[in-house]
């Protein structure tokens, strides 16, 4: 039998990093379709943060489990390569080791964009018994508070309550045993997942939407994780700056913990509705010239995060822009058709509703005649509205999956509705 040709995928498009890579990779070891990526992280080498592109250690972590998983064939799997072939030959329905540990190289390397990688592997690894008869542990070391990644505070606040609200079959249980940081002295850290994956022949389906959707805040919440020194005033600030931004919301300090370091101060505030919620965090250090000066410094980073919730919020959006381009794989994959926007929008070009109007209409888009209306896009390069994440998003799940589709500029996606049959 003639193998099929490799879907060749340029790792200069779009934004050009790590996400592209672990997509394509999600993507292909759900599809069982072969994938080639030249010019592999293109767009990092000699960018501001400088570096020459390439794999790094946490896309060969991930990469290397979904291989020995589903018996792919790979090529070019080292640290600095430039071109990355992978083939898998078996479906996540035939993974029967339940119990899986994951050791990224450093704690510079991120926990959580290992786990993003393999979770829609392990999502459709299930068996044709209850999910709960049969869950996946995985364990994790590495970093879990690392620069330009997700955090393990905004994935267990924000992404998974996210996923599990708006999409039907993923059940995840999490815990955090110990922290890691990429700030300061290396310390790596320990995640601990517990996935309830779908049963055989049965698809990850889109949620029927609220009735209504409610963007009226009605609580925030707040985690701290920084030097013991800065706990009085950094909590002190940030209820004066929500209260100011956010009158009469209800402030709640879910997390208060020593960061044990003056190089390491995280904050999370994430935003609720009765439907909704919204996330910013800011991951920084104490600058050296303001060394033993907790107040100033707890004023500029609540300052900057709580304006950065506010201006998040106030664009109308159904989710952050953040929690957005994670959310693509999951439509791509899921049966139904799903909107997350994140901002209300202007009118279409061609006349049509605007953003938010058609996203509190998701009830109707179950009509043909209404999805007739709306104009497929066209999927030659990254598009749609959002971050250039998001838009990389989409493009890479038209690349791998040819039954998901996109309409009014990444507006909507009918997902491809992917599925594991029973022998």
């Amino acid at each position: 039998m003639k193998e099929p040709k490799p879907t060749e995928i340029d790792g200069r498009t779009g934004e050009g990093g790590g996400q592209l890579v672990r997509i394509a990779c999600a993507l292909a070891a759900v599809s069982g379709k072969p994938i080639k990526i030249t010019n592999v992280r293109g767009n990092r080498g000699g960018g501001p943060r400088g570096g020459d592109g390439g794999l790094k250690s946490q896309h060969i972590s991930a990469i290397k489990f979904l291989a020995d998983a589903t018996s792919a064939d790979v090529s070019g799997l080292t640290i600095g390569s430039h071109t990355l072939s992978f083939h898998p030959h078996l479906p996540p329905s035939h993974l029967h080791n339940r119990t899986i540990k994951i050791a990224a190289d450093s704690a510079a390397a991120s926990t959580l964009l290992i786990f993003q990688a393999i979770l829609p592997f392990l999502l459709f690894a299930g068996t044709e018994t209850s999910p709960d008869s049969q869950p996946i542990e995985v364990e994790i070391t590495g970093g879990t508070n690392v620069s330009f990644s997700l955090s393990y505070e905004y994935l267990d606040q924000v992404l998974l309550p996210t996923l599990e609200a708006f999409f039907s079959g993923i059940r995840i249980e999490r815990q955090l045993k110990t922290r890691g940081w990429s700030q300061g002295r290396a310390q790596r850290g320990t995640v601990v997942f517990k996935i309830h994956p779908l049963k055989l022949g049965e698809p990850l389906r889109v949620r029927d939407p609220p009735p209504e959707l409610d963007y009226d805040i009605t609580a925030i919440d707040v985690s701290v994780i920084a030097p013991h020194e800065m706990h009085t005033s950094l909590t002190r600030a940030l209820a004066q700056d929500l209260d100011d931004l956010f009158p009469g919301t209800e402030v709640s300090f879910k997390i208060i913990e020593d960061s044990g370091a003056e190089s390491r101060i995280y904050v999370l505030l994430v935003a609720k509705s009765a439907t909704l919620r919204w996330g910013r965090d800011v991951l920084t250090s104490t600058p050296k010239k303001a060394k033993g000066k907790a107040s100033s410094v707890s004023d500029a980073v609540s300052r900057k995060v709580s304006k950065e919730l506010y201006e998040e919020v106030s664009r109308g959006g159904v989710v952050d822009g953040f929690c957005q381009d994670q959310l693509v794989v999951f439509q791509a994959l899921a049966r139904g058709r799903s909107s997350f926007p994140c901002s209300e929008g202007e009118d279409n070009e061609d006349g049509g509703e605007g953003e938010g109007g058609l996203v509190e209409a998701m009830g109707e888009l179950g009509l043909e005649e209404n999805l007739r209306r709306m104009r497929r896009d066209k999927a030659g390069e990254p598009f749609g509205e959002g971050s250039l994440h998001t838009t990389t998003a989409r493009w890479v799940t038209t690349e791998v999956l040819p039954g998901v589709a996109w309409f009014n500029k990444g507006l909507v996606c009918e997902g491809a509705g992917i599925q594991m049959d029973k022998p």
